[in-house]
Order: structure tokens, then sequence, then C-alpha cells
């Protein structure tokens, strides 16, 4: 069984890349990567947020890719909502099921002050 037909988004990947800062530290940058992903985010289910509460968790989505999709924890996921507006998430951890018919990203939406609940 494929997800494909469900991934209705399109989201940027954006991974973290370290480099000196040139006085024995590093600066972390976000680098976007050359292919975006196919997803569809979902909000946990009561039961999933529950667990996370308990765990100290900042799990709020759920993101579904095909399992060959390149993400991988601490990159961000950029795109837009079916209204438009623009969404970032935070990659928290990404699993697979026993049977590889898609990979699942525990993510984290991020939002700015001041931005509604999404």
């Amino acid at each position: 069984m494929s997800v494909g037909r469900y991934l209705n988004r399109r989201l940027d990947v954006w991974r973290p890349q370290t480099s000196p800062d040139g006085h024995g530290g590093q600066t972390t940058t976000l680098v976007k990567q050359a292919l975006p992903v196919r997803a569809k985010v979902d909000q946990p289910s009561p039961t999933e947020r529950l667990i996370a509460q308990q765990a100290n968790s900042k799990h709020s989505h759920d993101v579904f890719m095909l399992p060959s999709a390149n993400v991988r924890r601490g990159d961000e996921l950029r795109g837009t909502d079916r209204l438009g507006n623009d969404q970032a998430f935070r990659v928290l951890s990404v699993v697979q099921p026993s049977r590889l018919a898609y990979s699942k990203a525990l993510a984290e939406l991020i939002q700015g002050e001041g931005e509604p609940d999404g």
C-alpha cells in the first residue's frame, strides 16, 4: 500500500549546517535542500498528545511522507497550509512502521509571536 495519493502538500526541507565561526566556536545556519518532500500534515490523536505530554515532548503535528523522503531529526519543513498561510515545522524524530509504507515525522509547529494557532 502506498500513501502517495494522500500526500497533498509539498514542503521544503531546511537542514542545519554548522561551520567554524573563526573564534573557536561554530555557527549553525539552515540550508534549503534541493528537493522538497511530498507530505500530509496531521494533528496527532488525543492518545499521542497525552503520551507526548507525559514524555515532555513538544510534538504538535504528524507529518507523513514517502519512505524514501530525506528528512532527519533537526530539519525544518516549510510550506503553506491550504489557506495559504506560511508554516514551519521542526522535526523532533522520524519513524517508520515495520512494513515500509511511509515515514512519519513527529514535528513541532514553529510559530512567531502573535501568530494564530495552526
